[in-house]
Parts: structure tokens; C-alpha cells; sequence
């Protein structure tokens, strides 16, 4: 309708709003009704996915606040876990990480004595990677705190609906 400034917003987007919580005096969270208008962004993969990725990150820093891994921390480890002896090169194409982000995070778990470079006598460029006994305990907790957050994610989705979400997330790693 002219004037309305709702015709102009695209279909779709409309019912798009952040709700911004809002406490009342005993304490229980209501919507407020200052809500935010987030326009066609409500409906953009990438703002949602972006979202989605906050929320899991959050419940991810809560399960293993207390062994104090990121979850770029946790990838590297499980993969040299399951592939003791890969190159720094392999871990990295293999995660997607480039190398000059790579440098650090292996140097903070050899620091902290969860993981070890050896120099590979066929190319003393490069360096296999391992676990040392005190990585693989580590691995071992933070997996078991991982496997509740994605109990989470599993009960807030369904069986059927975390198994569709993967799916469709490795389609779009595709792209």
C-alpha cells in the first residue's frame, strides 16, 4: 500500500526482528517491544549462519570453560589425534587454516604440553605433529564435554533435524 513503509520491506523479511530481552522486576525475560527491524538480513544465509555460529560458539566456551580450549584449539587436536605424524602443511589444508594462524595455535599447545613438532628426517623443512600422553588426556575430557553441547544442539533440533542441518552445512562447504 502507498505510504505504508511495510510495502516496501520484501516479502519474507518483515517478520524479521531481533528481539532485544528485557528483564522484568522478578526476573523473567520478555520480548521487548522496541524490537529491531533487521529487514531482509532475517532472511541472508550468511547473517543466519553467522548467528547460529555465536550461539553454538557461546555453549561451546561454557562446556569447556574449564579445560580452556578454543575450538580451533580442539580441531587441531583432534586431527593430529586421529593422524599422528601429519605435517603442519596437512593439518592446515586439511582445517582451512592458514599457516601464518597456524603458528601460534600450535605454539600455545606445545606450551602447554598438549602437543609436540618433531623435524621429519626426509625433509627437515617440515615438521609431524603429535600428541603427547597429557594432549590425548585432554582430547579425551574435552571431547566428553563436546559430545553435551551437541546433546544440546541435538534435543533443540531433533535427531532428524541435526542430521538434515549437517548435511545441508556440507552442501554449503561445497560452494
Amino acid at each position: 500500500m502507498p505510504g505504508d513503509s511495510q510495502s516496501e520491506v520484501p516479502v519474507g523479511a518483515r517478520n524479521a526482528r531481533a528481539k532485544i530481552p528485557r528483564t522484568t522486576a522478578a526476573g523473567a525475560a520478555q520480548a521487548d517491544p522496541r524490537a529491531v527491524d533487521l529487514g531482509p538480513l532475517g532472511e541472508f544465509t550468511g547473517y543466519r549462519l553467522r548467528r547460529a555460529q555465536l550461539s553454538v560458539f557461546a555453549g561451546f566456551e561454557q562446556a569447556l570453560r574449564g579445560i580452556g580450549l578454543s575450538p580451533g584449539q580442539l580441531s587441531v587436536l583432534v586431527v593430529i589425534g586421529r593422524n599422528p605424524g601429519l605435517t603442519q602443511s596437512d593439518v592446515c589444508a586439511a582445517l582451512g587454516i592458514q599457516r601464518a594462524n597456524f603458528t601460534p595455535l600450535i605454539h600455545e599447545l606445545e606450551a602447554r604440553g598438549l602437543a609436540i613438532r618433531e623435524v621429519l628426517p626426509a625433509d627437515r623443512r617440515s615438521n609431524a605433529l603429535r600428541l603427547t600422553p597429557v594432549g590425548r588426556e585432554v582430547l579425551g575430557r574435552a571431547l566428553a564435554l563436546h559430545e553435551r553441547l551437541e546433546k544440546r544442539i541435538t534435543s533443540c533440533l531433533g535427531e532428524t533435524g541435526h542430521s538434515q542441518l549437517l548435511d545441508l552445512l556440507r552442501k554449503l562447504e561445497s560452494l
